[in-house]
């Protein structure tokens, strides 16, 4: 999934796109709230975490205008004010949650699945699809109970299809999805992704929409 992270201290930033890139999530980063809100304009990210104390335009500010665009866009605040009306000011404002500096990056990924399960209306924490099993948190996918070796990308990929089943999901939305800002991406490199997972889940599993993008069919 692609997050936005908000951060103007350099190092712990750093150190947050590392952690959450490990976790399998594909992040984009910028430093100051003016280019937080261009972000969001222009792009589309499925996460926000959002620092308050920003340069030019505070995390606060940048969060209500979000919210006053009618924007859904899941957003977790991050920062080092802790009282109970910082809190309550920042949840009031439209975060999804909110969480105090310093963080451990195990609970920020377990905060960052509950939001990404709410935006896609799911209860339960694993995704299945017939005899296909996907659990986010242990970042495996099993076949009739068996386990399926996946790289990084590709399962990425398998869960954004199965998030979206029935939906037809254009090619450079997938793309950002994988890649977000990282430079040019190999033009085959999507085709590449789809044909691992279609020979090692099966090859009727993805259907091509050609000229539009990919889908998983809703199970008849």
């Amino acid at each position: 999934m692609r997050v936005l992270l908000v951060e103007d201290d350099e190092l712990l930033g750093d150190g947050l796109r590392a952690g959450l890139k490990q976790a399998g999530y594909t992040v984009d980063w910028v430093t100051d709230g003016q280019s937080a809100e261009s972000a969001i304009t222009d792009n589309e990210f499925d996460l926000v975490v959002l620092d308050i104390n920003l340069p030019n335009i505070s995390g606060l500010e940048v969060l209500r205008n979000v919210r006053k665009q009618g924007r859904s866009l899941p957003v977790l605040i991050l920062t080092a004010r802790d009282s109970i009306p910082d809190r309550v000011e920042g949840l009031d404002s439209g975060a999804d949650d909110y969480l105090v500096k310093p963080v451990d990056l195990d609970e920020l990924c377990a905060r960052l699945r509950v939001l990404q399960r709410r935006a896609a209306g799911r209860s339960d924490p694993v995704i299945q699809y017939g005899d296909i099993v996907l659990d986010p948190a242990a970042h495996r996918v099993t076949v009739n109970n068996k386990p399926v070796s996946l790289s990084m990308r590709e399962f990425v990929l398998l869960q954004h299809l199965l998030e979206n089943v029935g939906r037809v999901i254009p090619r450079a939305r997938l793309e950002q999805k994988l890649y977000g800002w990282q430079g040019e991406v190999e033009s085959n490199s999507l085709e590449v992704f789809i044909h691992h997972l279609r020979k090692k889940l099966g090859s009727d599993l993805i259907r091509t929409v050609r000229g539009v993008g990919y889908m998983i069919e809703q199970l008849s």
